[in-house]
């Protein structure tokens, strides 16, 4: 086991979404710090117990919850394994997320019901969930990190709808962070491009132009791994005086690079 005494040595973390890519990079880290995990899934259960595995392994703790956010039950569930495993949520990362992939010009591709599963998913779902982990966050002084996305201030991403979710995620997180306040602190992370299994099969074969032009207009010519903003959630989490904030996390996106650099 872990003999970390760090912030995190200890602490009960629920990560949904964490079968792959963020969640599981976030799982991970902070397992390394000798934290309890709970690895959420709505579908892959085999893939969150690898997860889980590797977190047990890293020297931390994990239990697999499978739950899907969007179910106000499965919400309340999934805080519960927690509270019978370990007695204490002390932080919550709503990782979980969805999207539909739909050229921002075509707007027949999106249906109302479109919307509503991914709004269901993307804000509902973290709503839902610090409902259920209220009173345990409470006692616990806890906090809760959204995974957003820079979709939501900058109007682009996978699909209007999606953008339209993580905008409304940002808003949600200010909101929440009044309500919880003054025992639990809201932040969130809007990351950029992120190599992971998903993004390149939701872009197809759009996905090395994209990779390139993300690259090219970044001020560090970079794009994001899942350890990266894994590392800003975990900073997130444990900054004891740091609430209601929008952090991005895009490798300088928005400043952009060389002579069409937006102006600071």
């Amino acid at each position: 086991m872990s003999t970390s005494t760090g912030p995190f040595a200890g602490k009960v973390i629920i990560v949904t979404g964490s079968s792959a890519g963020v969640g599981a990079a976030t799982a991970l880290a902070l397992a390394r710090e000798g934290a309890r995990v709970v690895v959420n899934c709505s579908r892959t259960r085999e893939q969150a117990e690898g997860v889980a595995a590797q977190c047990r392994g890293a020297g931390g703790d994990a239990i697999v919850v499978p739950a899907d956010v969007s179910d106000d039950a499965q919400c309340r569930a999934l805080a519960a394994a927690a509270i019978e495993r370990w007695g204490a949520i002390d932080g919550l990362v709503n990782n979980a997320g969805t999207t539909k992939f739909v050229a921002a010009h075509d707007l027949a591709g999106l249906s109302a019901a479109d919307f509503q599963s991914i709004y269901a998913v993307n804000v509902v779902g973290p709503f839902q969930m610090i409902r259920a982990c209220e009173k345990a966050l409470r006692a616990a002084r806890g906090a809760v990190v959204n995974v957003s996305s820079i979709a939501g201030p900058d109007g682009l991403g996978s699909s209007v709808a999606y953008a339209s979710s993580k905008g409304a995620l940002n808003t949600l997180t200010i909101a929440m962070s009044r309500v919880m306040g003054p025992e639990v602190r809201v932040n969130a992370v809007l990351p950029g491009f992120i190599e992971t299994g998903w993004l390149k099969a939701g872009l197809g074969a759009a996905y090395d132009a994209v990779h390139t032009g993300y690259r090219s207009q970044s001020a560090l010519e970079a794009v994001l791994s899942p350890e990266d903003v894994a590392d800003a959630i975990l900073w997130l989490l444990a900054a004891p005086k740091t609430t209601g904030q929008l952090l991005r996390v895009d490798a300088g996106k928005q400043i952009g690079r060389g002579p069409h650099a937006r102006p600071l």
